[in-house]
């Protein structure tokens, strides 16, 4: 499996303003937009893409057209919080939506998940996919989301997270062993996850610091 840790200083500007408690629900969302950013930027490093000419208002130019092109996955609900950021640099993408839910176990420190809504693009099968959540931890969700994405015929896979732990990223290359390849972008791999599988030093419950809900 691929893993790109993107080593740029904006990307670490905006992880830091992420990680701190003295950021506040509005900060959080622009810095997360901004992070987003950065990592779906080089996501989109290595996608197809073929020539074209366009015409100028002095003459003709070449450039380059992606395609085919991505369709963006944010597993919801905190991978909504980077979807704006893909949508302005691919605006034409389709988009699909998944929706896993961590379930806590207060007696067994376990840690399940409810997969709970599946919503595709009918041609994600003809089209890279582009999964789109802030953290990579214990890996159920984005396992979850990669196997869903193979299995409708979606390739290559590629998820883009702020965070990543160890062992989720263990998780996920287990987990994609003859079954599917993810190539996994992150602005960092923190150190381990805690008993509650949270990572360490982490930036807390993304989708709680972006929607105000715990």
């Amino acid at each position: 499996m691929k893993i790109t840790v993107v080593e740029h200083p904006a990307a670490a500007m905006h992880l830091a303003r992420l990680r701190s408690t003295d950021t506040g629900r509005d900060e959080f969302r622009q810095h997360l937009d901004a992070l987003a950013t950065v990592l779906v930027v080089e996501a989109l490093a290595d996608v197809a893409a073929i020539p074209t000419r366009v015409e100028t208002p002095l003459g003709t130019a070449d450039g380059m057209r992606i395609e085919p092109m991505p369709t963006l996955v944010p597993v919801l609900r905190a991978g909504l919080g980077m979807l704006d950021a893909a949508l302005r640099l691919v605006p034409e993408a389709p988009v699909g939506f998944l929706g896993t839910q961590r379930i806590e176990s207060s007696e067994t420190l376990s840690v399940d998940h409810r997969h709970y809504l599946e919503t595709l693009p009918a041609d994600v099968g003809d089209r890279p996919a582009i999964v789109l959540d802030p953290m990579l931890a214990t890996g159920g969700t984005l396992i979850d989301a990669c196997i869903t994405l193979c299995d409708a015929g979606a390739r290559p896979l590629t998820v883009v997270c702020a965070l990543a732990a160890p062992e989720g990223v263990a998780a996920l290359q287990a987990a994609g062993a003859g079954r599917f390849e993810a190539h996994v972008v992150t602005a960092a791999i923190d150190s381990h996850l805690d008993e509650r599988a949270y990572i360490v030093p982490g930036l807390g419950d993304a989708g709680d610091r972006l929607y105000g809900t715990s």
